[in-house]
């Protein structure tokens, strides 16, 4: 069954194609505030490796009464993810490690046991830093205005994506009882796009 939703998630992810880092202004830089802000709400959703990772991160933390604590480390980790960019910091292969943090996350909801919340929060971390760095990768050059307008877009999504997947899972668990199947199927699949994004960024040489 894994294997079927692992296959079904990958032409979502031929078909995202590599341009997730593209901003909503046809990829050009955010000059102003406002175009700052919108491109910091969209990007995650835009980008089919972000919201897969938030999402997951929303999911795993459900089985936390710390959850929002450990989506809101998630959410700094990426915000300081994109500051090392912004200073010049040189992460190779970072889009590689983006597209391994997309698997490493959807394997980990296969487990039928969670991490404990120090695991959690030290994955949710490292997870955070790699898309914030690649996240920083689209705004880098901007001014201070439309790079704060940016980072506060960003943290914000970010934050409701993640509270949002993590209540929509702690309401649903009710129904499940000790089946946790469906979350462990979207697990599947969200580990399907993160192989089918690696094979694609290897294929492409990044």
């Amino acid at each position: 069954m894994h294997k079927k939703w692992i296959w079904a998630a990958l032409p979502i992810a031929l078909w995202a194609g590599p341009a997730f880092a593209h901003h909503v202004m046809a990829g050009r830089l955010p000059l102003t505030f406002a175009q700052g802000l919108l491109s910091g709400l969209a990007h995650p959703i835009i980008g089919l490796d972000h919201f897969a990772a938030v999402i997951a991160v929303g999911c795993l933390a459900a089985a936390h009464r710390a959850g929002p604590a450990l989506a809101a480390g998630y959410v700094l980790a990426m915000i300081a993810g994109v500051a090392g960019h912004m200073r010049g910091a040189g992460v190779p292969g970072a889009e590689i490690l983006v597209a391994l943090t997309v698997v490493i996350l959807g394997m980990t909801m296969l487990r039928r046991q969670s991490p404990s919340p120090a695991a959690a929060l030290t994955l949710f971390a490292l997870t955070g830093v790699v898309h914030g760095y690649a996240l920083g990768e689209s705004i880098y050059g901007a001014e201070a205005s439309p790079l704060t307008a940016y980072l506060i877009g960003l943290a914000a999504i970010q934050t409701a994506i993640a509270l949002g997947a993590m209540a929509l899972v702690r309401v649903l668990a009710k129904r499940w009882d000790e089946n946790l199947s469906p979350l462990r199927l979207a697990g599947a699949g969200i580990a399907g796009i993160g192989v089918a994004l690696l094979a694609q960024q290897i294929a492409s040489g990044a």
